[in-house]
């Protein structure tokens, strides 16, 4: 998507804290992060929110979590962390391409 800032950033046009990467997932450093530890888990494929999965997107998904996973391995202990996806505007998403937030670090509030 011409527009979609995190196009831009998979494409190197904007740039990025990359923390890690796969064929189908790249990690970046929040720009505003809420937490010691905060990453975006972004596909690389264009897909505009949850909703927008579809079937043959399924293993991207999975990418997604086992992407957390593997970041989680670097965490000192307690190795805990929050996966958060706004998925509509109503729910906070403010960049229409999928993402998942991995907090993590001091204990996080609310619990």
């Amino acid at each position: 998507m011409a527009e979609c800032i995190f196009c831009k950033v998979i494409e190197g046009k904007v740039p990025s804290i990359k923390v890690a990467e796969s064929d189908s997932i790249l990690v970046i450093k929040d720009i505003a992060p809420k937490a010691a530890v905060h990453y975006l888990i972004i596909p690389k494929k264009h897909i505009s929110d949850v909703r927008a999965f579809e079937q043959e997107n399924a293993g991207i998904a999975a990418d997604m979590i086992m992407m957390a996973q593997k970041l989680s391995q670097n965490l000192s202990e307690p190795k805990a962390f929050r996966l958060i996806i706004n998925n509509g505007a109503e729910a906070g998403q403010c960049v229409f391409h999928v993402h998942m937030h991995f907090l993590a670090g001091k204990k996080l509030p609310g619990f």
